[in-house]
């Protein structure tokens, strides 16, 4: 069986609600990170560096200062709901007073844990790079409402995973869950994301990176978080994170 059939049966192997709520999972190694401080690094002309994004060779999408001396990577989940307590309480601090003094920058990779991941990743990425993270976050900060439409008609969603066909699987997922009208309301048009989720080799492509990039990291739960490299160990909140970027040299 292929990882992203496997992602597909996942969903709902187990109540959704239950394993929203165990998704997070605690690293296996972290030494200290500690550095001396870091000056503040100005953005280029015009703009600030949240609004600075790239696309990264792992295929991330980083924020903030490329070249900045600390770097943190969040591998996430779009149905975790760790990951999106994290977002509600510590994006907007890691935001306004990490990465736009340009001293940290923060790249978002996805990790997939169930066939609703997929379709959730694919629409955040169906339009422009610089859309994606601001799209996961919003995700994230609705994450309630979201996934409560998601389980509103289970069985339907489970229907349309069940299907053969990969040109129109992902699209009824979409639909079944109701996802089109919330990434419509935020610039991905319902003709836009139903031509992204027709496109089963997009999709396929981020099942298969995260599966390589987890076995090859030992990603087994999220959210995970690196510093400069380091897995971090039992940190997934903005309260576990923080001191670490002030040891660090985020200070």
């Amino acid at each position: 069986m292929t990882f992203i059939r496997r992602a597909i049966l996942t969903t709902f192997a187990a109540p959704l609600a239950l394993g929203l709520a165990a998704c997070s999972d605690s690293a296996d190694e972290t030494a200290e990170i500690t550095g001396e401080p870091v000056a503040e690094v100005a953005p280029p002309e015009g703009q600030q560096w949240s609004q600075v994004t790239q696309l990264t060779e792992q295929n991330g999408h980083l924020i903030g200062n490329p070249d900045a001396p600390i770097k943190v990577v969040e591998y996430g989940s779009l149905t975790c709901g760790t990951c999106a307590y994290f977002t509600q309480n510590g994006f907007e601090p890691l935001r306004e007073e990490y990465i736009e003094s340009g001293r940290v920058s923060f790249e978002l990779r996805p990790f997939i844990l169930n066939g609703l991941d997929l379709v959730l990743v694919r629409l955040a990425r169906c339009g422009s790079d610089e859309a994606v993270v601001p799209l996961s976050e919003a995700w994230w900060n609705d994450f309630q409402n979201g996934m409560s439409r998601a389980q509103a008609d289970q069985e339907a969603v489970r229907a349309a995973m069940d299907s053969e066909d990969q040109q129109t699987r992902y699209i009824a997922i979409a639909e079944a869950a109701g996802m089109l009208d919330f990434f419509a309301a935020r610039g991905i048009s319902r003709d836009q994301a139903r031509t992204c989720l027709s496109d089963p080799a997009s999709i396929q492509a981020i099942a298969e990176r995260s599966r390589k990039q987890g076995k090859e990291l030992g990603i087994t739960g999220t959210p995970t978080f690196f510093v400069n490299g380091r897995k971090l160990q039992n940190v997934v909140s903005w309260e576990e994170l923080e001191p670490i970027l002030q040891k660090a040299g985020a200070r």
